[in-house]
């Protein structure tokens, strides 16, 4: 057993979030739930994250062989881009993905091009490098409402499209929280306020459907969780407000993207939009940051955010 990484939180209750590395620090977490001797990760990161997820088993003495399930949450890169080179290290696994994410776990050709049309090649190979298949046989499709157990810890699945249709979010009974991948959005502690944690709807390409993403949010806070695991970045609680705000700004995207569509710099003015929607927020939530402060954090958010809101756009006719 080593010591236990700096860029590793044990959250209790068997829960470690695992900063990847993606980008900048606290950006990007995957996480690992072990429970009587067994694990499971729940996304992996990048290809370049695995070295980090392989360390922590050994930080916490447990073997390759104790991982029963990887459960990237939805396919895009920064989840589920360190799936198949996880797998190769792991005998015992079983991947769990949405039934629409299978194909491009087992044959990554379709995604990594998708990925390549948005990033370019310089940002694939310094961000992403070469995708790995999964073995068909070593992957399975997740039903909604279905279970994973994990020894004896129920791990529910609800299908949660709305940010991708390839969504599933976990719920976890013993913490009463959900991970949600992006269903839920993003808050990265560098925006925490006064007030709490700050969170905002991403609408990155291509499957940004607001109405579907309104329900599956409704879903989630059904439950009455106690906190929810994010991607980005990390457990956050106040669950009610942050729905709320979540929410309200969802809507008021929606609502200031419709009366930009027809612009001929349309990009350009989303990206604005955006900005003065988030700043604008943050200082309603008594944030001690300027505009250009919170555009220089969010700064890839808006990009991609404009660009997957184009995209809905243009599906709206």
């Amino acid at each position: 057993m080593s010591t236990y990484p700096s860029w590793a939180e044990d959250l209790g209750h068997g829960v470690h979030a695992i900063d990847t590395g993606f980008h900048r620090p606290r950006f990007d977490a995957a996480y690992l739930v072990v429970q009587d001797g067994r694990a499971a990760f729940i996304d992996t990161g990048t290809n370049f994250a695995v070295q980090r997820l392989l360390a922590l088993l050994e930080a916490l003495g447990l073997p390759l062989q104790a991982v029963d399930h990887v459960i990237p949450t939805h396919v895009h890169l920064d989840h589920a881009g360190g799936v198949g080179a996880l797998m190769q290290a792991l005998p015992a696994a079983t991947v769990w993905v949405h039934p629409r994410g299978a194909r491009h776990l087992i044959d990554p050709t379709q995604l990594y091009a998708g990925a390549l049309a948005v990033y370019g090649q310089a940002e694939m190979d310094r961000a992403y490098g070469q995708l790995v298949p999964v073995a068909a046989e070593r992957v399975r499709t997740t039903d909604d409402d279905g279970v994973i157990m994990l020894a004896d810890r129920p791990l529910a699945v609800a299908h949660t499209p709305g940010h991708a249709r390839h969504h599933h979010c976990i719920w976890d009974e013993v913490t009463r929280g959900w991970f949600t991948g992006d269903t839920f959005g993003l808050s990265y502690r560098e925006l925490d306020t006064p007030r709490g944690p700050w969170i905002v709807p991403t609408s990155t390409p291509v499957q940004f459907e607001p109405d579907v993403l309104r329900a599956s949010v409704q879903r989630l806070l059904a439950r009455q969780p106690d906190c929810m695991y994010l991607t980005h970045y990390g457990r956050v609680g106040g669950v009610p407000r942050l729905g709320a705000l979540f929410l309200s700004l969802l809507e008021e995207t929606v609502q200031r993207a419709r009366a930009l569509a027809s612009r001929p710099d349309r990009r350009r003015a989303l990206m604005s939009m955006l900005a003065d929607l988030y700043a604008d927020s943050l200082k309603s939530e008594e944030s001690s940051l300027d505009k250009e402060e919170v555009t220089a954090l969010l700064a890839l958010d808006i990009d991609l955010n404009a660009q997957g809101i184009e995209i809905w756009l243009d599906r709206q006719g």
